[in-house]
């Protein structure tokens, strides 16, 4: 695909205004649309997205970035009518910060690494809030628990909460393991309910500090399991048979087959 002048791309972007507006003034169900009415499919859309981004498909990356920049506009066809903001506000506001965040290229401030990006826009972010909000306070209260816990110890890890070498950490991973594996023996839900969130807890953080993704990690484990299993499945059914009726080492056996096969 060829790239497109900077005109175009307003051009391009001008249309999608245009179309919106047109939408919420003649079509009957955009036209009943709420922010409360469209905050969940707002949700699936990004998830379709993270998929998409996921497999490195561009088509459906493409097409999906168009359906998350309807739900912005959408948001924003909203508060124009409520009087609040419209889209150059939210374009403007967004300029700002972003200007204000990276005094790097914006102003005097030095940063030569990514981690100094990083550190720099935490502190930032704070000023930018008024100063009186808590490290932590900055992380949206329903992120899935994975990435909720990614974002509380990257955060920590901005104001020096941090382990001083990141071989520490197994320490850790190992004791939160065994008293886990003491509340399991004790046959207390309760406690192992919670050492168990511990354990989780401790490899998330031994994922940052290995700069491993912990959600994209357990995201290509269950992409994986889910395509050996449909092996297992298909190979079973293509025999007349039931999983069911098989035992563990018949379907080890068909499993190891698609481990071989790549799957």
């Amino acid at each position: 695909m060829s790239k497109h002048t900077r005109q175009e791309q307003m051009e391009a972007f001008g249309r999608v205004l245009d179309v919106m507006d047109t939408l919420r003034a003649r079509c009957p169900w955009d036209s009943k649309q709420t922010n409360q009415s469209l905050k969940s499919n707002t949700i699936e859309e990004v998830y379709e997205l993270y998929d998409a981004l996921s497999r490195e498909d561009s088509p459906e990356i493409c097409k999906e970035l168009g359906d998350v920049l309807m739900h912005v506009v959408f948001y924003s066809i909203f508060a124009r009518e409520k009087g609040a903001f419209d889209i150059v506000d939210v374009c403007d506001r967004l300029c700002d910060k972003l200007k204000f965040r990276h005094p790097h290229i914006y102003g005097q401030v030095s940063a030569e690494t990514a981690e100094q990006v990083e550190d720099n826009w935490e502190v930032l972010k704070r000023k930018e809030k008024g100063g009186n909000r808590t490290v932590l306070s900055g992380v949206p209260v329903s992120l899935p628990t994975l990435v909720k816990a990614y974002r509380i110890q990257d955060k920590a890890r901005h104001v020096g909460f941090d382990w001083e070498r990141r071989e520490q950490v197994w320490d850790k991973v190992k004791e939160e393991i065994r008293e886990f594996e003491v509340e399991v023996e004790h046959m207390d839900a309760d406690k192992a309910e919670s050492e168990l969130g511990d354990v989780l807890f401790s490899l998330i953080n031994a994922a940052r500090l290995y700069h491993i993704n912990p959600d994209n990690a357990l995201d290509r484990t269950n992409r994986k399991f889910i395509s050996r299993f449909n092996y297992l499945e298909s190979q079973t059914l293509s025999k007349g048979r039931n999983l069911k009726d098989m035992t563990l080492e018949e379907m080890d056996a068909i499993w190891d087959e698609a481990k071989k096969k790549g799957l």
